[in-house]
């Protein structure tokens, strides 16, 4: 929770449009909520033994998150007020669907969000906060692929320097780093068909651009072992909590 006097002229970008330099909105508020772990849990009868089942696939399920925002909205007109806040609610409520939200205090993400809920505004006499909720997809995304050599935007804390495009010829062993939270299930581009072996799981990769969800990366490091002759790359985003 952050209070307005702290937040300038920052705010958020949702379908193609910023908060501050389109509708001049200053924050007073924001409320990042974070996801609830879905648990699936069984118990062992005349017992208290619990199993918990939400890992056997290798990934933990998460509920949905909210995303709170105060706006403070400004006019010295009850009319120029009235409009102003008729314009932000409709630029808010007008996605039918999860829409890119950028936060411009999260650098480098973005949520897929959408504004379920109905808006509340407090009205004063020629200002009102304007309150709005987005029910966001669980995971904060990133902006940029894994492998980007952009040394200014390198995080210590987050990111993984590493290599995602490969030559071939014949056989190499390597590995992809997957930072995230969850599986990430990559594009993989290839000049010409080769095997990718992971995890003692053969896959097989046409020449051209695929994408499959037998192919995953678990969190952390992955071992593979790609057999082929040409060029090969793993396009993929992080995704954080």
């Amino acid at each position: 929770m952050e209070g307005g006097s702290r937040l300038s002229n920052k705010g958020i970008t949702f379908d193609g449009k910023h908060s501050f330099r389109d509708f001049g909105l200053t924050l007073a508020n924001r409320i990042i909520g974070n996801p609830r772990k879905l648990k699936i849990k069984e118990r062992v009868p005349y017992s208290n033994q619990m199993y918990d089942f939400s890992g056997v696939y290798g990934d933990q399920e998460y509920e949905e998150r909210r995303l709170t925002y105060v706006f403070n909205i400004r006019d010295y007109d009850k009319v120029g007020l009235e409009t102003k806040k008729t314009a932000v609610t409709n630029w808010l409520m007008r996605p039918f669907r999860k829409s890119k939200l950028i936060d411009d205090y999260i650098p480098g993400y973005y949520f897929m969000a959408e504004v379920e809920d109905e808006p509340t505004f407090d009205e004063g006499r020629f200002v009102g906060r304007l309150s709005i909720t987005f029910t966001a997809y669980p995971f904060r995304i990133a902006e940029r692929e894994e492998g980007h050599d952009i040394w200014d935007e390198f995080n210590f804390l987050l990111d993984v320097a590493q290599v995602t495009a490969f030559e071939v010829g014949g056989e190499l062993q390597t590995s992809l780093y997957n930072p995230g939270i969850k599986k990430a299930y990559p594009i993989i581009k290839a000049s010409a068909p080769m095997k990718i072996e992971k995890g003692g799981v053969i896959y097989t990769v046409q020449a051209g651009e695929t994408q499959s969800f037998d192919f995953h990366l678990l969190p952390g490091k992955n071992d593979i072992v790609i057999t082929g002759n040409g060029s090969i790359s793993f396009h993929f985003r992080k995704e954080l909590i």
